[in-house]
């Protein structure tokens, strides 16, 4: 079975549904990787007996430092792929050239890279948005897109367009990691 690693900063919602639709059945997630000691997505790894790597990113001086400790704490699980679910940090090619990874984006990209994507998208001209998910590069949210899925604003709040592409996003990672898995 395949080996995926799962990196997440908040809730860890997009994680816990990969716990639920694809561990042990499409994949093996062999560890979750968080750089905030304060993650409520820490509970979901405790709970699904998932080994746990907390590395708070405020303690190093450079994000390289980071990086550097976090290739070398995934490479001790020798995943097949990383994936980044909600993980807000920019990456350096001490990660990027070593670590094969996807990350989810709440965007269609190459539109609104970086944060507060979805009010951006939400704000924009286009009649819909959605997210993508895509290979992690040195350049943010630049990489290979393996997937887009579209949301309609049309009739939308912004908190119902804000719940759609969060429904959305789930779907599209599951799908993703499914796809690059093979």
């Amino acid at each position: 079975m395949k080996k995926i690693a799962v990196l997440f900063s908040g809730r860890g919602s997009n994680f816990a549904h990969i716990v639920d639709t694809l561990h042990g059945k499409a994949c093996e997630v062999v560890v979750a990787l968080t750089n905030n000691p304060d993650a409520q997505g820490i509970e979901i790894a405790k709970a699904a007996s998932i080994p746990l790597e907390v590395i708070d990113s405020r303690a190093f001086e450079s994000r390289e430092a980071f990086d550097a400790v976090v290739v070398e704490r995934l490479q001790q699980y020798a995943p097949d792929l990383t994936v980044l679910a909600g993980f807000m940090r920019i990456l350096t090619p001490v990660f990027t050239e070593q670590i094969k990874s996807i990350n989810l984006h709440p965007s269609l990209l190459p539109r609104h890279k970086g944060l507060n994507a979805i009010e951006k998208s939400y704000q924009d001209p286009y009649p819909s948005g959605g997210v993508s998910v895509h290979y992690v590069t040195s350049e943010l949210d630049g990489g290979e897109v393996i997937l887009q899925k579209e949301v309609s604003k049309e009739g939308l709040t912004f908190e119902a367009y804000d719940e759609k592409v969060r429904s959305v996003e789930k779907e599209a990672l599951e799908e993703a990691i499914r796809a690059v898995l093979g």
